[in-house]
């Protein structure tokens, strides 16, 4: 049995925080980068490489590439053989509370959702466990920010509305969230499960790198598909038109009831933030 202490948790909790605000993927860099290459919308193309410009002088200066540094969502797999010494929520939480206080990342999480008054450390995060096998913790991290998160959907359809319902669905959500969720979207859809668990899979869809496909093939041609129709859409990037509205689409699905189709729709700007650490 391997054992970990908390205090290890807790440090590379707050680092994670911090680089994943200060510094994008290079999967999730250069797709914005190839985007801009790709573009015949002069107006998109501009705003393209101000985004890359923007990417550049955050990494640069070590600030934050976008204001809204986000609420911390974390996906946690615990190894089943490994034992942690302390409590594993409370350390997240310490770190988060380190990571966005030493970082000078804005605080955006309020205590209560009526009351609003804010808890100036960002905390407390959204946790979510799984139980793997091993002896290892992987945490990854996603800020997300709420102006991409307000525009996102849940949907309970029904199994008669089908493959066509799900595109449907997709595509309305886009297209209510037009300018609103910061174009071009990386767009996260879950699909499958029952009403809480489909909103989770559809957040855990963000996390996977623009250009990587669900691993059925049913699925992969699905998020080829829908991404080609919601660039069709003429959006474009920050809302002034063009071929660049989304990034990527990425599908997560699970086993559902017989007399239900759950589908989440997750909008996600181009800041598609998330990190990874592996204890």
């Amino acid at each position: 049995m391997r054992e970990i202490n908390t205090d290890v948790i807790t440090e590379a909790v707050a680092k994670i925080c911090i680089e994943a605000n200060l510094k994008l993927s290079e999967e999730m860099e250069g797709c914005i980068r190839r985007a801009a290459d790709s573009e015949k919308n002069p107006l998109a193309v501009k705003v393209l490489g101000q985004l890359s410009e923007n990417m550049d002088i955050a990494k640069e200066d070590r600030i934050p590439i976008c204001q809204d540094t986000g609420m911390a969502v974390f996906f946690i797999e615990v190894g089943q053989d490994l034992h942690i010494n302390g409590n594993l929520t409370d350390a997240i939480n310490e770190g988060v509370r380190r990571g966005y206080t030493e970082g000078y990342l804005r605080k955006s999480v309020v205590g209560d959702p009526l009351e609003r008054i804010n808890t100036n450390d960002n905390t407390p995060a959204i946790i979510h466990y799984d139980i793997v096998s091993g002896d290892q913790l992987k945490i990854t991290v996603a800020p997300k920010g709420f102006g991409s998160e307000n525009m996102s959907k849940l949907y309970m359809l029904k199994p008669a509305d089908g493959v066509e319902g799900v595109k449907e669905a997709v595509i309305q959500t886009v297209k209510d969230a037009g300018p609103n969720a910061c174009p071009p979207f990386v767009v996260g859809v879950g699909i499958g499960g029952d009403f809480e668990l489909v909103a989770k899979l559809s957040k855990k869809a963000l996390t996977r790198e623009p250009g990587s496909h669900n691993e059925n093939p049913y699925y992969a041609e699905l998020e080829k598909e829908l991404l080609e129709k919601i660039n069709s859409l003429g959006i474009g990037p920050a809302g002034l038109g063009g071929t660049t509205t989304a990034l990527a689409v990425n599908i997560e699905t699970y086993a559902t009831h017989i007399a239900g189709l759950p589908v989440g729709v997750n909008m996600c700007c181009h800041v598609d933030r998330h990190k990874t650490i592996i204890l």
